[in-house]
């Protein structure tokens, strides 16, 4: 029995080996994952869905997700042994945010009756995943003219179904300043090719926009749609072995993953897929568009929230401070001539 081992980190893997064989699957009906998912905006549902689904892949040995597993059994030991998983396979703000899918259902799975509170305070008793110093991918960048070029160039020499996608992705990710889960969400039938717009249906709030797609974000997009077909659904679609185009539609994991993979390939300094909704800000303000007009284009309720994307403050000071003399020249630390 797991409360027998005296050791924690061996109880932590008994609880794990254990779980596959004490979640069975469970009726839809009053699912606590269902329920939690319910009261989520449409952008969050789609985030930590695919969380859930995560978690009760690691939870059943991938038998079961999250619609189907029985969210009221787990206990301490067993939400230890997540946390522990999560840990090992993300980075900490990742990781933190499938616990924090977790203790939402937990607290449905308790309301609903399915635990009682006692068992639900012990299994939602998580510490918070602490990292190391944040990476230059999760504290957030700007991309560089010469990156983004990098970026296509490897999707269009590699001359393949998924090399039109993922360029296509790309562009509109960046021209169109999309979170990849709006980017995720696209249907075939929100793009208008004879107009050049795009309407965004899954953004914040459940507010729609609606976005001008120009230039090379519309010819990539447009050889995309040639590769694609007309068939109705999802307009970013999964590619399977041999190239082969499926009829499912991206998850946000799967372009987070993508752009992982494109970005080695290019050897561009690692990027989080929010780096290109940041460049696209920055470029624009840059090119003297006004924060209202930026604003509406990346849907922020409030245009103190584009302001933070703004970086031409920073470039002021930097070119202030570069009128300033400091009479001292560099004596070490130069290469010296033979």
């Amino acid at each position: 029995m797991i409360d027998t081992i005296s050791d924690p980190q061996q109880a932590i893997v008994a609880a794990a080996d254990a779980l596959p064989n004490m979640l069975t699957a469970t009726s839809s009906a009053q699912n606590p994952a269902l329920v939690y998912l319910a009261s989520l905006s449409e952008s969050s549902r789609r985030t930590m869905g695919e969380a859930l689904n995560t978690i009760a892949a690691i939870a059943t040995g991938d038998q079961l997700d999250a619609a189907s597993m029985s969210w009221g059994q787990l206990r301490y030991q067993h939400t230890q042994a997540i946390r522990a998983a999560l840990a090992e396979r993300y980075s900490a703000s990742t990781a933190n945010r499938h616990l924090s899918a977790l203790r939402g259902v937990l607290k449905d799975a308790w309301r609903l009756g399915y635990m009682t509170a006692e068992e639900y305070q012990r299994a939602v008793d998580l510490k918070t995943i602490k990292g190391q110093k944040a990476s230059q991918a999760e504290t957030g960048r700007h991309l560089q003219a010469g990156e983004l070029s990098a970026l296509l160039r490897v999707c269009v020499d590699e001359a393949s179904k998924a090399g039109a996608r993922d360029a296509a992705i790309i562009a509109i990710g960046y021209a169109c300043g999309l979170r990849r889960s709006e980017l995720a969400a696209l249907q075939l039938a929100d793009f208008d090719a004879d107009t050049g717009t795009l309407i965004v249906r899954a953004g914040k709030g459940n507010k729609e926009r609606v976005l001008p797609v120009e230039g090379g974000a519309k010819a990539a997009l447009l050889d995309w749609l040639t590769v694609r077909g007309d068939v109705p659904g999802a307009l970013f679609l999964a590619i399977r072995k041999g190239d082969h185009i499926t009829e499912d539609g991206m998850t946000d994991q799967a372009i987070y993953y993508l752009l992982e993979r494109r970005y080695e390939q290019a050897k561009v300094k690692a990027f989080a897929p929010h780096d290109l909704r940041r460049t696209f800000a920055g470029d624009l303000l840059d090119a003297g568009a006004d924060i209202v007009t930026v604003q509406k284009l990346m849907g922020h309720a409030n245009a103190n929230t584009t302001a933070g994307y703004d970086r031409r403050d920073a470039q002021a000071k930097r070119k202030a401070v570069s009128k300033l003399h400091v009479p001292y020249q560099r004596r070490f630390g130069q290469v010296q001539a033979c």
